[in-house]
């Protein structure tokens, strides 16, 4: 007889050979074992399938595509994976032994929530703490949580596991984007699903090095993403808060776009931030973003 598979791992990679190995080892440290654990190698040069596979052998589904870019691995890993769960891992972080029997416990007891997050430690290139990110910040109650979110929607995808049926509803990450698509497919999944939290750091994320999250371009799409669930929440979630989110959204990537000498387009996003904040806060951020600014120019004019 066939095993049941009720979790699925799945696993984008792309020449992370060393990083994917350890990741995957997580896995299967887990002191509830996760039935099938997929790696999605998206086009690496550097050796990650041979690697893979005299590491771990039939333990892992190994599947090779042409570089498509990490959303098309994780959709591909979840249209093929067979479990009830799908819990998502990026090739650079790591679970704690205990995060799938906690998660999956707490859905179980709960079976009309679609999605549930933990906390997330965040650790440097050495492994070494940062800090931890405590969802219970963001979302301040379980359920219906897209009025929280709006306002930060950061996601790490390792710290998520979401049933089979979630995925179907709503589609995959969008493939469109370059970065952002971890905030889009948990802003998307909230206007449809109840999600919850476990009050727990289950995961260590990698901060710090190189990766798309540091690109120019990163502001552009999470600006573009946050004015998409905007207009889809309009008449579901208050208008106020809707507003402040978006100011809120407009002032925190007019600071990034100036600290990368976007001066035109940080102005841009300022102005539209001032016209819509309500909140003493939002408007004290923008006040300081002036002094700011020129602080960056001078030491860009500065020889040396």
């Amino acid at each position: 007889m066939a095993r049941s598979i009720e979790v699925s791992a799945i696993i984008p990679t792309y020449n992370r050979r060393e990083l994917v190995i350890r990741a995957i080892e997580t896995v299967l440290a887990q002191t509830r074992a996760v039935e099938e654990i997929i790696v999605i190698d998206d086009g690496s040069t550097d050796g990650t399938g041979h690697a893979l596979q005299a590491r771990f052998g039939d333990r892992i589904r190994y599947v090779w595509q042409a570089n498509a870019g990490v959303s098309a691995a994780r959709n591909h890993g979840m249209r093929i994976a067979q479990g009830r769960y799908f819990a998502l891992l990026d090739s650079d972080d790591e679970w704690l032994p205990d995060k799938t029997q906690v998660q999956i416990q707490w859905l179980e007891a709960r079976p009309d929530y679609g999605m549930v997050v933990c906390d997330v430690q965040r650790v440097d290139r050495d492994g070494a703490a940062i800090d931890v990110f405590h969802r219970r910040e963001v979302i301040r109650e379980d359920g219906r949580v897209l009025r929280y979110i709006i306002h930060n929607p950061a996601l790490a995808p390792a710290s998520a596991i979401l049933r089979r049926e979630v995925f179907e509803d709503v589609g995959g990450f969008d493939e469109s984007l370059r970065t952002a698509e971890d905030i889009d497919f948990h802003l998307r999944i909230a206007q449809r699903w109840p999600i919850g939290v476990v009050e727990q750091p289950l995961v260590r994320a990698m901060r710090g090095h190189d990766g798309l999250s540091a690109e120019s371009s990163t502001y552009d799409d999470y600006v573009r993403v946050v004015e998409a669930a905007v207009a889809r929440a309009r008449g579901e979630v208050d208008a106020r808060e809707l507003d402040q989110a978006l100011a809120s959204t407009y002032a925190r990537n007019a600071r990034g776009m100036i600290i990368r000498g976007r001066w035109g387009d940080g102005w841009k996003l300022a102005r539209k931030a001032w016209g819509l904040a309500q909140e003493g806060d939002t408007r004290k951020e923008l006040l300081r973003l002036a002094p700011f600014a020129a602080r960056r120019a001078i030491r860009q004019l500065l020889p040396g």
